[in-house]
């Protein structure tokens, strides 16, 4: 299955076209799941369980990607009074996150079912940069695969750990700020199946609507952007990349 992602990793590549096509064959996916971060039956379940977490509730700053398997866990967000920031979609933008709070979409009379929505949530809530966001206590990031060892790959874009690298470049996620997905079993893999690259984001944590599974896992967090490793299309795709390259170049 080619997405505009595929080519990069031949073993991902096929990983993930084995788990969109186990989804759609078992009828656990919600909606079309390739080329996606696939919804899945159980979302709404694997939120609240997440809900009960130590590391949730004690949470007042979350991150969450803006996949729709993820809605269910921004608007729980949002109706637990938590700040909520959510990825541009594709961080089109220069100021790449939305800022969402109850308390804010109150005042504009909007609903939190309405902005938990991606599309909505970019009109519903304030754009951001990084130097106006709060310090991150929990970040949520959606997932193809994953393993119990805290392996994780996405759709192969690669946003998830653009944004994460970028965020720890600004002190805004720590070396060990809990990273977190939600996810349907089917999705969970052998560790050998998942090969993970440097410059990946290993999960704390997966949870699914039956289970709660803390990986410990032994992979090392990236310490901030590898300018080395970016590709091209990245730089001429995402504004903020070469917003900080040009920084960082005018700082030598």
């Amino acid at each position: 299955m080619k997405t505009d992602w595929t080519g990069y990793h031949q073993d991902k590549d096929q990983l993930r076209s084995e788990i969109w096509s186990l989804l759609k064959q078992q009828a656990a996916s919600i909606g079309y799941p390739f080329g996606h971060i696939p919804n899945f039956v159980g979302a709404q379940v694997a939120a609240e369980r997440l809900a009960t977490l130590p590391i949730w509730q004690q949470a007042k700053t979350i991150k969450c990607n803006p996949d729709s398997a993820q809605i269910p866990v921004r608007m729980q967000a949002l109706q637990d009074g938590k700040r909520l920031y959510m990825a541009v979609p594709r961080l089109t933008d220069d100021r790449c996150f939305v800022e969402l709070t109850a308390e804010d979409l109150q005042r504009q009379n909007r609903s939190i079912a309405e902005s938990a929505i991606a599309q909505k949530a970019v009109t519903c809530g304030r754009l951001v940069g990084f130097e106006e966001m709060q310090p991150i206590d929990l970040v949520i990031v959606g997932c193809v695969a994953v393993t119990r060892q805290g392996g994780r790959t996405g759709k192969g874009a690669g946003f998830a750990d653009l944004e994460l690298a970028m965020l720890k470049e600004f002190g805004l996620v720590q070396i060990d700020t809990p990273i977190v997905t939600t996810v349907h079993p089917l999705q969970i893999v052998a560790d050998s199946h998942l090969p993970m690259q440097a410059h990946d984001w290993a999960l704390n944590w997966i949870i699914t609507a039956e289970d709660v599974i803390k990986t410990n896992t032994t992979y090392p967090r990236p310490t901030g952007l590898n300018w080395e490793e970016l590709r091209q299309e990245q730089l001429e795709k995402i504004p903020i990349l070469r917003k900080l390259q040009e920084q960082l170049t005018n700082k030598k």
